[in-house]
């Protein structure tokens, strides 16, 4: 599984500093490249392939669209980091953004990120039709505002100290998470030209995962080293921040968090979609704390 990810990471970052390469230098790119590289472990580009291997598509292709999913992975933390949203000083082991350069040509730098993955999805390295990247656009433009990350954002800050009911954190952390897991389990879907039902059901799928996910990213948060998270730990309790595990308890989370996966598993079968690849991706990522 290792291998994999370091696979995914590191043919989507080279296509990721050709494309900014190609492109005219300014002030902002430094930044740009130091919110985005080396970015992460990649699992959203990795639940990218392992559906999109699924529908059989070219593993070029998803590549592509998954440099889009980083620029808009990465923008959403450069600008969670900044002291009027979560106020972290560390990410991926390394000086916020704006630590490092600053509040203002973090923000810069984030809405940049933002706009160039649209402009990846719809330049000539994605070998689709332009109906369908029009598609995909609409799908990501969704996932990265209100109706997704920034919306989701926005509930994690107001619910802080406050009393927050089950099913509104899981609507927050789907928001916040799931959205983009979303697109990731239905880009491939929507290359194929599936029809309105199987699109809602991959982006459950997405929800489903992104919510697992943030169930393991919150247990790492809660019981996990700040050097296997990348940031520092125990931010969460200390914030007053609404989430499964404050809610459910530490153990009742983890069962949560494998109930969900079983289920993805479960309906993946139902629709006979050999999961294996992604079924590993799963298990990564609820272990990857231990």
């Amino acid at each position: 599984m290792k291998n994999k990810l370091i696979k995914v990471a590191k043919d989507t970052n080279l296509f990721l500093k050709k494309f900014i390469n190609q492109q005219k230098k300014t002030e902002l790119v430094t930044a740009m490249k130091y919110g985005l590289f080396p970015g992460g472990k990649k699992i959203r580009s990795k639940i990218l392939l392992d559906i999109g291997t699924m529908f059989k598509i070219e593993y070029k292709t998803l590549i592509v669209i998954g440099a889009a999913v980083e620029c808009i992975h990465a923008y959403s933390l450069i600008h969670d980091d900044l002291p009027c949203m979560d106020n972290d000083r560390i990410r991926r082991g390394k000086l916020s953004t704006h630590i490092k350069f600053g509040e203002s040509t973090a923000v810069l730098a984030g809405n940049s990120l933002l706009t160039m993955a649209f402009e990846i999805l719809t330049s000539s390295n994605l070998k689709i039709s332009e109906k369908t990247k029009v598609d995909l656009v609409q799908n990501l433009s969704e996932t990265s505002g209100h109706l997704g990350i920034a919306g989701g954002q926005y509930l994690d800050l107001s619910f802080e100290k406050k009393k927050i009911s089950k099913n509104r954190i899981i609507d927050m952390e789907k928001k916040k998470t799931g959205k983009l897991f979303s697109f990731c389990c239905t880009a491939p879907v929507i290359i194929k030209k599936k029809n309105k039902k199987d699109i809602r059901f991959f982006e459950n799928i997405g929800a489903s995962i992104g919510l697992l996910f943030q169930i393991a990213d919150d247990l790492i948060d809660f019981k996990g080293s700040s050097k296997t998270a990348g940031k520092i730990t125990g931010k969460d309790k200390k914030k007053g921040k609404a989430t499964l595990i404050s809610l459910l308890g530490h153990q009742n989370a983890i069962k949560y968090g494998d109930k969900i996966r079983f289920k993805i598993i479960k309906d993946l079968k139902k629709r006979k979609l050999r999961s294996d690849n992604l079924n590993e991706t799963l298990e990564y990522i609820l272990t990857r704390n231990k």
